[in-house]
């Protein structure tokens, strides 16, 4: 063979291992920086459910599997069952969420925190409401129901994080000022504004019909359909039921 033909095969099989060489690279650092770091165990997350009290409210428990931090959302009563839930599970109770004031949402708040002494956390604009719960479970005919004061208020944006579990937390006013809901996870966290089949009362004072369809159709019905709803009271539903179902809802609803 020609030594100028020899030569120039030489360098095109160089070239060719140098972009094969490359190539691989590029194919594994992909790779490699997809995968959890070594040694490192996905985080997931822990959900549990507790019915509480005589209006049968939805207490929360949501937990980072690995680090064990949990946030208790809508602890309304029986304390003593929440608190044997966390110490079996072994959590660690960094925040209480109230999703909204009502006496049936808050009447363990004092217990829970006196235990755990975790951050409490509701919309400023149900603080008012919250401070009522006496009055609103007389009205009712039902004991006293007093919790503490919020620690800290939060706003539509915010993100509450247990261990690396993030929800963020959204405004939807209607069923009361300062109602709330917790989005994340593939969940939502609805409070007494979404049940399943139906939404949050609004002739309560605070309460707006308008205001809380508004806060429904632009908060929580532009969430993915297999998004699962975890509401204040009743059963589990998802999104897509909700939008397609829900007679409040749904294009023969007649609401807007």
């Amino acid at each position: 063979m020609p030594k100028g033909i020899a030569e120039a095969l030489r360098h095109r099989v160089i070239q060719f291992v140098l972009i094969l060489s490359v190539l691989s690279a590029v194919l594994w650092m992909a790779w490699y920086f997809n995968q959890p770091a070594a040694g490192k165990k996905k985080h997931t997350m822990l959900l549990m459910r507790l019915v509480v009290g005589p209006l049968q409210v939805n207490c929360f428990i949501v937990a980072d599997e690995t680090t064990k931090e949990a946030v208790v959302i809508d602890p309304g009563d029986d304390a003593a069952d929440i608190l044997k839930l966390i110490q079996d599970k072994g959590l660690k109770v960094k925040y209480i969420v109230n999703t909204h004031g009502h006496f049936d949402h808050i009447g363990a708040n004092k217990a829970v925190k006196e235990a755990t002494n975790a951050e409490l956390l509701v919309h400023e604009a149900d603080a008012p409401l919250m401070a009522s719960a006496a009055k609103q479970a007389s009205a009712f005919g039902m004991r006293s129901v007093l919790s503490p004061p919020a620690d800290r208020f939060v706003k539509d944006g915010d993100v509450i994080t247990v261990g690396e579990i993030a929800l963020k937390v959204v405004h939807t006013p209607g069923h009361s000022q300062g109602g709330i809901c917790l989005l994340g996870q593939g969940v939502a966290f609805t409070g007494d504004s979404l049940f399943a089949g139906s939404i949050g009362r609004t002739d309560f004072p605070g309460g707006d019909l308008k205001t809380l369809l508004r806060s429904i159709r632009k908060n929580l019905l532009t969430l993915p359909d297999d998004t699962k709803v975890f509401s204040g009271h009743g059963p589990a539903s998802t999104i897509g039921d909700e939008r397609n179902e829900n007679p409040f809802l749904n294009k023969e609803s007649g609401f807007e």
